[in-house]
C-alpha cells in the first residue's frame, strides 16, 4: 500500500502523538484535557476507519449485494463520544473545584501548595 491509502492511519497517529505529548507536557488542566479529548478523538477515528469496507453497502437486504458493512463500530463509537462528552465535562467541572480551592490550574502550584499545608 502506498502513504494515500493509509492516510488516515497517519492522520490517527499524528493526532494521538500530538494529544499525548500535550498531556504530558503541560501543566495546565484544562490544556491536559485538550490534550486528553484530542487523543480520544484519534482513537474515534482509528475505529471509524477499521470499521468501513471498501465497496460495501450498509447491511440491509438487497438484492444482487453480497458485502455488507458492519454497523457495530459505528454504534460504539456513537456511544464513545457521548461518554467522551460526559468525562470531558466532568474533568471541567474539577478544574472550576480544584481553581476554587487552589486559586491555579497549574499543576506545580498546586503541587507546591499541597507540600505547604
Amino acid at each position: 500500500m502506498n502513504f494515500v491509502g493509509l492516510f488516515n492511519y497517519w492522520i490517527v497517529m499524528v493526532l494521538m502523538m500530538i494529544g499525548f505529548y500535550i498531556v504530558i507536557a503541560q501543566g495546565n488542566l484544562v490544556k491536559k484535557l485538550v490534550g486528553l479529548t484530542l487523543f480520544q478523538t484519534s482513537v474515534f477515528i482509528m475505529y471509524i476507519t477499521m470499521g468501513k469496507i471498501e465497496g460495501a453497502t450498509a447491511p440491509i437486504l438487497i438484492e444482487g449485494e453480497t458485502l455488507y458493512s458492519n454497523p457495530l463500530p459505528h454504534v460504539l463509537i456513537l456511544t464513545a463520544i457521548v461518554v467522551g462528552i460526559a468525562t470531558t465535562a466532568l474533568g471541567l467541572a474539577l478544574v472550576v473545584r480544584i481553581k476554587e480551592s487552589y486559586d491555579s490550574i497549574e499543576e506545580d502550584e498546586i503541587n507546591r501548595k499541597d507540600q505547604e499545608c
